[in-house]
């Protein structure tokens, strides 16, 4: 078949880029082969969701506490944003200037204003579901030391 040159060259440059994508496509056809099943689960636990969607109506999932939390479990989920701080006039744990004032007054005024809340201190610093002794022993872990 006597085709002009130019023509030859293109059929050349052609046959060159599938025979290159081939060359690819098997290549990284078995490098997909050659992944193990515990490298795709590694990779599937790397990826999955952190949670869950919540639909209104369906039943909402809530991790129930296993037993009774010390001070500082309640004081690194719950208290610490206001105390590690100051917000609001918040005392600032292990701070014995700003606590000193507030012990005076007892040891009971301290518990009602946490389960109550007092200024800008929402009741019970807003853990709903800690039990009173949960709420002092916090406390306890602010002052301890001062």
């Amino acid at each position: 078949m006597n085709l002009p040159l130019e023509y030859k060259v293109s059929l050349m440059d052609m046959s060159r880029r599938i025979i290159s994508v081939l060359f690819a496509a098997l290549t990284f056809s078995s490098v997909a082969l050659a992944t193990s099943q515990a490298e795709y689960d590694a990779i599937a636990d790397r990826i999955k969701p952190v949670g869950d969607v919540y639909l209104a109506g369906s039943e909402p999932v809530a991790a129930e506490p296993t037993g009774p939390r010390d001070g500082a479990q309640v004081y690194g989920t719950f208290c610490i944003a206001c105390h590690s701080t100051g917000i609001s006039g918040a005392p600032k744990i292990g701070n014995a200037e700003e606590w000193v004032p507030r012990i005076a007054q007892g040891k009971d005024v301290l518990k009602n204003h946490a389960l109550q809340g007092f200024n800008a201190m929402p009741a019970k610093g807003t853990c709903m579901d800690c039990s009173d002794d949960e709420i002092v022993a916090a406390i306890e872990h602010m002052i301890a030391g001062l």
